[in-house]
């Protein structure tokens, strides 16, 4: 089922608050995919149809997929599911050091899942601009 970006109904957005484990799946250089277990925060209002951030390291895999698409960003999705509820986000990732960017999405992530990750001097963020959004919340 489709869901609009720019009115999300209040359902979906409460169903991306819950503490749930997500999928971020990004392509590997060859195109095959590379689907990994992460934490998401969604940020309806943020980039005009919404933002999704994931907190990692730089030297991570996933980190690596992205930074190989190029300065447009890589093509990517992000997944959760409970029972009969599910949720995709898509959107085009880019990899963001910025201090500023990465305390921002380490709060996001505190909020959401209820523990501040350790220090990490090598956190980065891989920031989605969503272009899509499918489920049933």
């Amino acid at each position: 089922m489709a869901i609009d970006l720019c009115d999300p109904d209040a359902s979906y957005v409460s169903f991306w608050r819950e503490r749930h484990m997500c999928t971020l799946t990004t392509l590997r250089p060859d195109g095959t995919p590379h689907v990994v277990a992460v934490g998401v925060t969604y940020d309806p209002e943020g980039g005009g149809k919404g933002v999704a951030r994931v907190i990692t390291n730089k030297n991570s895999r996933k980190v690596a997929n992205v930074l190989a698409a190029g300065p447009d960003g890589a093509r990517v999705a992000v997944c959760q599911m409970d029972a009969g509820r599910w949720a995709t986000l898509e959107g085009r990732a880019v990899v963001r050091t910025e201090p500023d960017a990465v305390a921002d999405a380490v709060a996001r992530y505190a909020e959401r899942y209820g523990r501040t990750p350790t220090p990490n001097p090598d956190r980065v963020v891989i920031e989605i601009a969503l272009t899509r959004a499918m489920g049933r919340a």
